[in-house]
């Protein structure tokens, strides 16, 4: 008598499943959608053998086959792919054989079947992602090298380059816990791809914005970007290393490297070496004491712009102007004794200039 035809009086076969072992830890974000589908594997031994009592003697002689066991091994297939799916997520992705599972056969004389097993060995998600390491393993850190700022930071600067000292260690935090969450994704290249590489990016980025923060308000530091911006692994696990942000702040006064104080203007004296006459006492008095005032203002500059514009920054800005003014000055000088005297030449143009005292 073929599959499909029996009497009344005949025992009705049920399905004889084997058994699917997960044989791996579970990862914890993925044990509910595992044992979802563990239990479905026993809703679908069910269903197929209500699907043979209800349908005795339907069909032809391939009727069970065709109608409840291949569908059956169907969806035990697509079942056991969802499983292996799930653990996949947050660890290696197991093989539990789906195309050698996936048929039953049948208990012809009747009988309780066999039922899935539903328990699960559960274990926090870890393993390097694709290194075919379980649940268990220690999930893996970055290691990173420790940018130092070895030079004077001018105060400015100081909060910038602190903001962005900090913001390596925040880089280093947010890929730790990337490795954590997507223990298991991708293929081998996963980290290095989605985390090492994007994290080496960033920390390019953030080690030039340093430099960059110091450069307006001192030379320029080359605090090798390139070289320090590629993190490896911590395999075991163990806490990263934290970046320092601690700076040596330049002092106010001091020179752009911080090393003595800031430059001052060295300018030679206009000496009045004739007789000024008593109406232009006071004027001469008064732009002789501006000469001084100018000394006073530039030096000033000097201290308040260290570091600033480039190597012609002193002479255009400070130097240059300075020496217009002196000229200026002096020149008035001559005018205001020339009024009621002689007019005397005072050698503004040689006296003009002022050098720096470094």
């Amino acid at each position: 008598m073929g599959l499909g035809v029996a009497n009344a009086d005949a025992a009705v076969p049920t399905v004889n499943c084997p058994a699917v072992k997960v044989n791996v830890a579970v990862p914890t974000q993925a044990a509910a959608e595992v044992q979802s589908n563990l239990q479905l594997l026993n809703t679908q031994i069910a269903e197929a053998n209500n699907r043979l009592k209800t349908t005795v003697g339907q069909g032809g002689p391939q009727f069970i086959q065709n109608a409840i066991l291949g569908p059956l091994a169907d969806k035990r297939f697509a079942t056991i792919n969802r499983i292996e799916t799930a653990i996949g997520r947050n660890a290696a992705k197991p093989d539990l054989n789906a195309a050698g599972l996936k048929n039953c056969t049948l208990n012809q004389g009747g009988g309780a079947s066999a039922q899935q097993p539903t328990a699960i060995n559960t274990g926090a998600a870890a393993g390097a992602a694709g290194s075919g390491s379980n649940a268990a393993a220690a999930v893996p850190t970055v290691n990173c090298p420790n940018v130092a700022v070895n030079v004077a930071v001018p105060a400015e600067a100081q909060a910038e380059v602190v903001r962005n000292l900090q913001l390596l260690n925040t880089q280093i935090a947010e890929a730790n816990n990337r490795l954590k969450t997507t223990v298991g994704q991708g293929g081998k290249a996963f980290i290095q791809n989605a985390i090492l590489g994007p994290l080496a990016d960033k920390r390019f980025a953030t080690i030039n914005r340093i430099e960059t923060a110091i450069g307006r308000r001192a030379p320029k530091p080359n605090l090798n970007a390139e070289g320090l911006k590629t993190c490896t692994l911590n395999q075991n696990g163990a806490a990263s290393a934290q970046n320092g942000t601690t700076v040596n702040v330049r002092a106010a006064g001091t020179n752009a490297a911080g090393t003595g104080p800031a430059p001052t203007v060295n300018c030679p004296a206009v000496n009045v070496n004739v007789a000024i006459p008593a109406q232009a006492q006071a004027e001469v008095q008064s732009n002789l004491n501006l000469l001084n005032t100018q000394i006073a203002e530039a030096n000033k500059r000097l201290a308040t712009s260290v570091g600033e514009g480039g190597p012609a920054f002193i002479q255009n800005a400070i130097l240059g102007p300075l020496a217009d003014k002196r000229f200026a000055t002096i020149n008035r000088i001559e005018t205001a004794i020339g009024r009621n005297a002689a007019k005397p030449n005072l050698n503004a143009e040689g006296l003009k200039t002022c050098t720096l005292n470094q």
